[in-house]
């Protein structure tokens, strides 16, 4: 596949922090041994990620604005367009030497998010999407998965942490979900679980408590695979939607009829 200037400059900035994560991933599997533990060390590989992506990116598109896990929203002078960055998805399963968090990158244009890239690198694996011109992995385009029963389905979800609400309406919700399904997964990674519906690995994802960070880049990558994306009332995803529920047509409708939330 041809890639567009847009699209060479997030995949060059994504692997830029890759590089150092994957670096740092084989240090924090050392220091899982020591009594200190590697917190520390794992919030300072996060930071110079996030760095490692705003230098790239600033410097390609000098005048885009910046929403950033670590450092906040950045004003830039074109309004219209603003990066949202996620240096490290999955920090959890990374303090705990778990190979499974990635690299998450977003274009919004607009308002509307129109190119994302996620980037796992222990798998190497290299998920892109542009508005209107597909999704990829490894330069092999993506599909949603057909099945269209739910009793077949096997779907994602993130569980609240500690200090987060939502956990006696999490378990209620995920009771009703899991008697009308396969299995649900709870990898710790939301934007690689997104991507994962993307491939058609997993039927659906939801989940709620997100960020714009977490989830930008693979609402597009879903999206550009033929799915569909809304929050948990039904309304259609916005940067500022907190709450995610995606999959094929049939297995957007029946995920979301188990988990879905009043509209406010």
């Amino acid at each position: 596949m041809i890639r567009s200037p847009q699209m060479t400059v997030m995949v060059d900035a994504v692997m830029k922090a890759a590089r150092g994560l994957r670096r740092d991933f084989g240090e924090v599997e050392q220091l899982q041994v020591s009594r200190k533990g590697p917190g520390d060390f794992v919030s300072n590989a996060d930071h110079k990620a996030e760095k490692a992506l705003h230098e790239a990116l600033l410097k390609a598109r000098p005048d885009y604005g910046f929403v950033m896990e670590e450092s906040g929203v950045v004003e830039g002078k074109d309004k219209a367009h603003r990066w949202h960055i996620d240096p490290l998805d999955g920090t959890i399963n990374f303090l705990h030497g778990i190979p499974h968090f990635c690299v998450s990158l977003a274009l919004e244009r607009e308002g509307t998010i129109v190119a994302g890239v996620i980037y796992d690198p222990i798998k190497d694996e290299l998920f892109i999407a542009e508005r209107g011109k597909g999704a990829f992995l490894n330069n092999r385009r993506l599909r949603v998965a057909g099945r269209d029963r739910a009793a077949d389905a096997v779907f994602a979800t993130g569980i609240p942490t500690i200090g987060r609400a939502h956990h006696q309406e999490f378990q209620g919700i995920l009771g009703k979900v899991m008697a009308q399904c396969s299995g649900v997964r709870r990898f710790g990674a939301a934007a690689l679980d997104l991507a994962y519906v993307a491939a058609g690995r997993y039927d659906g994802y939801w989940e709620r408590g997100l960020n714009s960070w977490d989830v930008a880049a693979g609402v597009i990558l879903v999206k550009e695979a033929g799915g569909y994306v809304s929050d948990m009332t039904g309304a259609d995803f916005t940067p500022a939607t907190r709450d995610v529920v995606c999959g094929n047509e049939a297995m957007h409708n029946a995920l979301l009829a188990m988990v879905k939330l009043p509209a406010p």
